[in-house]
């Protein structure tokens, strides 16, 4: 048996056939989680289940985001969103650091 993760990762088998790059979003159903380090094809690996990350966010007209917002996982274009999607997309968390219409990431709080 592994060692405990105190509650702020989880344990995560990489069912893909590529290798998950450090600090890429994984979900799985509803729960949100920020990758260790990269996590090969078929291996094991840490998953943040809470904490505050940088994440993709898209760019262009209308994605600047305040802080406190609550954001979305956009799935299709694999980018944090305010856009809830009528419930398809998943909660993130809240926006901690403003991030601007030219800016290609914000921090975020995990809401898990």
């Amino acid at each position: 048996m592994t060692a405990p993760l105190e509650g702020k990762k989880i344990r995560y088998t990489n069912g893909g056939g590529t290798t998950i790059a450090a600090g890429t979003t994984v979900v799985q159903g509803t729960l949100i989680g920020v990758a260790e380090k990269a996590i090969a094809a078929a291996a094991e690996g840490n998953l943040f289940v809470q904490g505050v990350h940088d994440l993709p966010k898209a760019t262009g007209a209308g994605t600047d985001l305040t802080v406190g917002t609550k954001v979305y996982w956009d799935a299709v274009n694999s980018v944090v969103t305010s856009d809830d999607n009528d419930g398809a997309n998943v909660l993130v968390g809240q926006v901690t650091v403003a991030a601007l219409t030219t800016d290609a990431t914000v921090r975020v709080r995990l809401s898990n």
